[in-house]
């Protein structure tokens, strides 16, 4: 038999190969993550007719001469080119500008993913289309420790953040110069369980430029507790510190609080004096979150706290080509891949991540469109081949009649 019919039978298999491939890249060109995957040809054994010479004395050197066999496989790589972004504005949605992948537990086993089309479900844990568990690591009271093994994230609706007792109360504005009329400002505190106190805080002056202040505590009606301090003012109406005692009240369970007037002034502007900031929350239950570039997942609490409560983690490989497809827009390591390099988004070469965005997928159809003719025209061209080696051997037939 002609060994053109067998270069030719490989030539139509691997071009039906090619085939193969282009049409899957065309049908997830809106597949979110998805990358291309492009063939690569190799051509088979050879068979040497005759061998090379070396040069003699008297005859010159002969190249070998040989004949092929066909073409074959030689590999289907994948282009992990960055795709373009699908704003859908949607919080869960993730989408990573530059390397990494993101992480997802599937019962013992983690895989690795571009597709950030994420959601939680009815326990609160954020999760893929399929139910696999995006992998992170959880913040403990607003911090987040990456160097931690990576665990499931999971933000029930019903998170919580317990109260923080007040510290420190500041006072800032100015008092207008010459005032020698008492003057009052409210302050809410909490104490240690969270329970809010409105302090009611009383200057009256005392020898000029001096104040005496008052702090009282009505909670418990009665049971009043004050407490008392001094703000002084130099001859210019700047705060003097060495004629100021700050104020500090002792709540009823026994939280100290102390108010801070170093930012007061007695200057003749007219009086803008305030609470300027007080520290301290009550308890907070999870109104909404925002993921940040970093990937940290920032909770926003109806008592005005703002706590990072988890962090998503990204992967990334010496080898990404080498990662092995299993179907979902899924990618499992192998041997060629190399380990898992987890990481925070941004750090180690890690893209950032972009919120309420997806990436789609990275198939050119203009290439791919092109693909599809060199597929049917190699096909074509082989097929010939084998009807034109079916003719030579026809003929070979026709000699015996």
């Amino acid at each position: 038999m002609l060994r053109s019919l067998f270069s030719g039978i490989t030539g139509l298999r691997q071009h039906q190969t090619l085939m193969d491939v282009v049409s899957n890249n065309i049908a997830n060109v809106n597949t979110t993550g998805f990358k291309t995957s492009s063939v690569v040809f190799e051509d088979t054994l050879t068979q040497t007719m005759k061998n090379a010479a070396a040069p003699t004395g008297t005859a010159g050197g002969m190249n070998p001469a040989q004949v092929g066999l066909g073409v074959q496989l030689g590999a289907i790589s994948t282009n992990f080119g960055q795709g373009s972004a699908q704003n859908t504005g949607k919080a869960t949605d993730l989408m990573i500008q530059g390397d990494g992948f993101f992480m997802a537990r599937n019962g013992g086993e983690t895989d690795y993913t571009r597709s950030g089309a994420f959601t939680f479900d009815t326990d609160g844990t954020l999760v893929n289309s399929e139910g696999m568990v995006v992998q992170g690591w959880m913040g403990v009271n607003g911090v987040v420790n990456p160097d931690n093994p990576v665990g499931d994230i999971k933000i029930p609706s019903s998170t919580q953040v317990p109260p923080t007792a007040s510290a420190n109360v500041v006072l800032g504005g100015n008092i207008t110069a010459g005032t020698t009329a008492a003057m009052t400002l409210g302050a809410t505190v909490f104490d240690a369980q969270g329970v809010a106190h409105t302090l009611q805080v009383a200057f009256a002056s005392n020898t000029p430029p001096a104040f005496d202040i008052t702090v009282t505590d009505n909670t418990d009606p009665a049971n009043p507790v004050t407490g008392t301090g001094t703000v002084g003012f130099t001859a210019g109406g700047a705060y003097d510190s060495t004629a100021s005692t700050a104020p500090t009240i002792t709540l009823a369970d026994g939280t100290v609080i102390t108010f801070d007037v170093a930012k007061l002034s007695q200057y003749g502007g007219p009086k803008t004096m305030q609470v300027t900031n007080v520290d301290g929350a009550s308890s907070g239950t999870l109104q909404q979150f925002q993921i940040s570039q970093d990937g940290s997942v920032l909770g926003i609490f109806n008592n005005g706290q703002k706590l990072v409560i988890a962090k998503l983690a990204l992967a990334n490989f010496n080898n990404p080509p080498g990662l092995e497809k299993i179907g979902n827009t899924m990618f499992r390591s192998t041997f060629n891949s190399g380990i898992a390099q987890v990481g925070s988004p941004g750090s180690g070469g890690r893209g950032l991540l972009l919120g309420g965005s997806l990436e789609m997928s990275n198939v050119d159809l203009a290439q791919e469109f092109t693909n599809l003719i060199i597929a049917q025209r190699g096909f074509q061209a082989n097929s010939r081949v084998i009807t034109t080696s079916d003719q030579m051997l026809q003929d070979l037939v026709d000699l015996k009649r």
